[in-house]
């Protein structure tokens, strides 16, 4: 058997590519949508891929059962779940596919596959023992558990009501995934577990940074499924205690990959851009400028004026999503050599109007041949108090999570998470904005944000843990101001 994971650290997302060598073709479990990267791994492995399966309907990447489909590869997918999780792009078209429901079996060569349904991150979701049936064995090497099982955790009940908007579903989901975990406990202990997810991902609080583990391990040392071992009362306060709020994009990717994400077929490639095209986009809002250079005080020194801010790091694609409308034309400030993978970590979560890139060098350029410019004031975290006594309609948003802000905060600062700054924008506070979060990362985008929709702020950038372990600092804790 050929087994292969593939991992996306921005998504920190796992798909896997497993084939049979003796017939040499393969399936993909979980795929992004930009398809080509399987494509040529499986080329280089010397199999042919030949279907493609999802656990279930994602929130946080658009799948790429579409691409592989108008390709002519087989698809597999949940008949799970009522009506309202159905994969509607699939179901009647012409494309080649199977609709699987609870013990569903089918076999790519001589590896079988198996389908277990187990609800509670969503009412649809199947994970998938995996049988090397060529190697002579009858029992399962492997579990695909999707969003399921993590290394050190379970998926998230919550996302449904959290990121979704469905009212009241978070509990009984809750309760839906203790049961689905009481199944998982009857499965022997070698069995390897394979997620579709690994630490960073949104769609659990506890994710491993190991990239897999085993029933057994996980039997013994997974928290989450420690708590369902001490009763289903005690494993559904648990699960949904602390979870972070999930970006608010995670809706459209629901609603997309459920609906059938618009066929990509090639990656977008935006034209390279100069000194004259950047003066159409100084301070023109209905374009996204996305200024993505790490330096984030050399941002606030200077940038194209209504300019977004994401620095091109680990959390790309979570800012860029929260920020950025879907269809909105972009424009990104980045290093030529990035361009090509910020394109697809756009792609992968539905921004596909990438039209034109101007380089950080290009943007330095014109300036100084006086092209129009605009900054952001930039305070240090511990000159906060000093700048709240200066100015005297002065606030701290904070926006890290409530789960981060509750514990220990700024006196009378306010709160909303950057992930939903943006739907969240007619709640802003009045008055000068001071931005913090833990290290200026996500005070950076949220700062930009604000700047562009009008509003005076000023940038913090420094390290809260440093902030909050001065003994001089006022940290106060409880339920968050509301903005």
């Amino acid at each position: 058997m050929l087994f292969r994971q593939i991992w996306d650290p921005k998504l920190a997302q796992y798909a896997y590519l497993i084939g049979c060598q003796a017939t040499r073709e393969a399936i993909v479990v979980d795929p992004e949508r930009d398809i080509d990267q399987y494509l040529e791994l499986a080329e280089k492995e010397g199999v042919e891929i030949v279907a493609a399966v999802d656990t279930h309907i994602h929130a946080d990447y658009l799948t790429g059962m579409r691409e592989f489909a108008e390709r002519g590869v087989h698809v597999y997918a949940s008949d799970e779940g009522d009506d309202d999780w159905k994969y509607e792009w699939l179901i009647g078209s012409d494309y080649s596919y199977t609709l699987l429901k609870n013990g569903d079996e089918f076999k790519i060569g001589n590896i079988k596959l198996k389908a277990i349904h187990n609800p509670g991150h969503t009412p649809e979701h199947l994970s998938y023992l995996v049988t090397d049936l060529g190697g002579g064995a009858d029992k399962p090497i492997g579990y695909c558990t999707g969003d399921f099982v993590f290394v050190g955790d379970l998926g998230r009940p919550d996302l449904l009501e959290s990121a979704a908007g469905m009212a009241g579903v978070m509990e009984p989901s809750a309760r839906t995934l203790y049961k689905s975990v009481q199944e998982f406990l009857e499965l022997d202990d070698f069995v390897q577990i394979w997620p579709a997810h690994g630490a960073g991902s949104a769609c659990g609080k506890a994710l491993g940074a190991v990239p897999s583990s085993t029933v057994g391990y996980e039997r013994e040392f997974n928290a989450a499924i420690d708590a369902a071992k001490r009763g289903e009362d005690v494993f559904v306060e648990s699960i949904l205690e602390g979870q972070p709020e999930p970006p608010m994009y995670f809706a459209r990717m629901k609603r997309d990959n459920k609906k059938g994400p618009k066929v990509l077929g090639t990656i977008p490639k935006p034209k390279h851009l100069f000194q004259e095209d950047l003066k159409a986009l100084a301070g023109n809002t209905d374009v996204a400028v996305l200024d993505t250079r790490l330096d984030r005080s050399a941002f606030m020194a200077r940038h194209l004026p209504g300019s977004m801010y994401a620095g091109f790091n680990k959390a790309f694609n979570t800012a860029a999503g929260s920020i950025i409308e879907e269809d909105m034309p972009i424009y990104l400030i980045i290093d030529e050599e990035h361009v090509e993978e910020a394109v697809r970590d756009l792609v992968r979560i539905g921004l596909d109007n990438i039209v034109g890139y101007a380089t950080p060098q290009t943007l330095e350029a014109y300036a100084d041949h006086g092209g129009e410019m605009a900054s952001i004031r930039e305070v240090a975290i511990e000159d906060v108090p000093a700048t709240l006594e200066a100015i005297d309609d002065a606030i701290v948003l904070d926006v890290r999570n409530a789960s981060e802000h509750e514990p220990a905060h700024m006196p009378d600062s306010a709160n909303i998470a950057y992930t939903r700054l943006w739907v969240r924008r007619d709640e802003v506070p009045a008055g000068t904005k001071l931005v913090h979060c833990v290290s200026g990362g996500r005070a950076a985008v949220s700062t930009a944000l604000l700047a562009r929709l009008g509003h005076d702020v000023i940038f913090v950038n420094g390290e809260w843990d440093d902030w909050a372990a001065n003994p001089n600092s006022t940290i106060v804790s409880g339920a968050p101001v509301e903005a």
